[in-house]
């Protein structure tokens, strides 16, 4: 999703960040590879202790970036990818075509409510800029929180901390998009029986990540 740096975030809108298609598409997962996601992405990650043979999966791989950022904290694991645009995964495993071959990666066609993983199969699962288009959140938590092992980590990392006025506007103007505030993260994810939620702000852009514990 690609936006404004500076505060308070008001979005520039650039084909369907929730869903590319072509080769509209195709470019906007490559801007969203770099730039400011991936300044967003290493902020971030830096908050996230990652095992180095951690088995992750990154919901809404997008282009692929962040699966080789998780790689590079998992030398010894394994990372998964799913997005639900065949654009997305398309392209997501063109970025990581060699791990791929390597056997450290895949990237799938699928959606946060339905998870092809199985039960407490999952050290780190990570969603970088895309609960906003998850059309159930609390059915998608409920997913994340059964592939989790007891003790295992959910990671959100979001460009907009759900308080910007211009962002707000942007999503009213939208049937398939929502915001979260930091209390609006806490009560979702208590309700799915998540534990131990730490949240860090960069308040001055926007930034928001937040870590739970299965």
């Amino acid at each position: 999703m690609a936006t404004n740096t500076s505060r308070p975030g008001a979005i520039k809108p650039e084909g369907n960040p929730g869903f590319p298609e072509g080769d509209s598409g195709v470019a906007m997962l490559h801007r969203m590879n770099a730039g400011n996601h991936e300044l967003l992405s290493t902020w971030g990650l830096g908050k996230l202790e990652v095992p180095a043979d951690a088995r992750c999966l990154d919901i809404g791989c997008g282009g692929g970036a962040n699966l080789l950022r998780l790689l590079e904290l998992a030398p010894d694991g394994h990372v998964t990818g799913i997005d639900h645009s065949a654009c997305a995964v398309a392209t997501s495993r063109e970025t990581c075509a060699e791990a791929i071959a390597q056997g450290r990666a895949d990237v799938l066609e699928g959606s946060a409510d339905d998870l092809p993983q199985g039960s407490e199969s999952l050290d780190v699962v990570t969603a970088f800029e895309t609960i906003y288009f998850w059309p159930d959140f609390a059915a998608a938590l409920a997913e994340i929180r059964r592939v989790l092992k007891p003790g295992g980590a959910f990671f959100i990392c979001n460009e907009d901390d759900g308080e910007s006025e211009a962002m707000q506007a942007f999503v009213a103007s939208r049937d398939d998009m929502r915001t979260y505030t930091e209390a609006q993260l806490r009560e979702a994810l208590a309700a799915a029986g998540m534990r131990e939620v730490s949240v860090y702000r960069k308040p001055e852009i926007g930034y928001l990540c937040a870590i739970a514990r299965a």
